[in-house]
């Protein structure tokens, strides 16, 4: 068996703003394992804030065994994007040598379309009113806050699309004080959730704290291990591939969030249909999907994911799994 990675670049469809910066690429590794002429692949998405690199991820993965499992790869790698992508590959390689669909191995019942989010990038008020104009077909719109002064911009994206659920993402940008002013807004308006307003090192405000909207942790939550520090905290907890650390986390993740009375959301980095794709698998029924990544790149893998009225579709076998 053989492991090789590959960094691929996807340009955006137009520039994507969040609380901590902007970018106009999507900048991604790609690991392929080969196996008796069989290969399977996988995705992921270094992500500065948890102090991963292409380099740094990259060496991680050319740093295991040849010959890892995905039970061995749970223990040598620490939750993160480096675990994702082999995991995931993993997952797809034993997929294409039983002939059989990842949900079959992994006793999941077979996917359906969900409703997924569409994420409005972080601008000035009147050019998220413009998106959201823009945007108002969709069901589900994506806000990204995280300043002192959003409450003009979500009352513009409200103006824009007033038949839209919202949701919002501060991306940690918010104070205990700053969030706690917004919050009656937020019921007015008619907002599902909020994800991740205050920063994951400081959240001990939210203990407490009235929510009259669900809260959601997302940099607060990555694995298993995280759920013992989010009890009072948070409503919901965002499961993303690139902080589990793959596809055999996550659906341990869900299985025990659930089971702590937590409502579940399954997200993404921003990454190509290859990164959604296992994805798809954890998202069926929860309570908010966001896996529009694909939908804001100008380009995509040759077997891209569907997008419809219906939702996001899960992948071909000729894309994953």
């Amino acid at each position: 068996m053989t492991i090789t990675v590959t960094a691929d670049v996807f340009k955006l469809a137009q520039v994507f703003t969040i609380s901590r910066g902007s970018r106009t690429e999507a900048k991604v590794l790609t690991v392929r394992i080969t196996r008796d002429g069989v290969i399977g692949w996988g995705e992921c998405v270094p992500y500065a804030r948890y102090d991963e690199t292409l380099d740094s991820v990259t060496a991680q993965i050319e740093g295991l065994p040849a010959d890892i499992t995905r039970a061995d790869l749970q223990d040598a790698l620490s939750p993160g994007a480096a675990r994702n992508a082999v995991d995931c590959a993993l997952w797809d390689l034993e997929a294409k040598q039983t002939g059989k669909r990842v949900w079959e191995l992994a006793g999941l019942p077979a996917p359906k379309p969900e409703i997924t989010a569409y994420t409005l990038s972080l601008d000035t008020p009147e050019k998220m009113q413009e998106q959201a104009a823009k945007n108002a077909f969709r069901p589900l719109l994506k806000i990204k806050l995280g300043t002192p002064d959003d409450m003009p911009r979500l009352e513009a994206v409200r103006a824009g699309a007033p038949k839209s659920r919202i949701i919002i993402d501060a991306n940690e940008g918010w104070s205990a004080e700053v969030y706690a002013d917004l919050a009656p807004h937020l019921v007015r308006l008619g907002v599902g959730l909020v994800e991740q307003p205050l920063p994951a090192g400081d959240d001990e405000a939210l203990i407490g704290m009235e929510r009259p909207v669900p809260v959601c942790a997302d940099e607060a939550c990555h694995d298993r291990a995280s759920l013992p520090a989010l009890k009072g905290k948070y409503d919901i907890v965002n499961i993303k591939l690139d902080k589990t650390g793959g596809l055999t986390e996550a659906i341990a993740l869900r299985q025990a969030a659930e089971a702590e009375g937590y409502g579940v959301m399954v997200g993404c980095m921003v990454g190509s249909s290859l990164a959604m794709a296992p994805a798809t698998l954890i998202a069926q029924g929860v309570a908010y999907t966001d896996l529009d990544g694909p939908l804001l790149l100008a380009e995509d893998r040759d077997e891209p994911l569907k997008f419809d009225d219906a939702g996001v579709h899960p992948p071909s076998a000729k894309l994953w799994g």
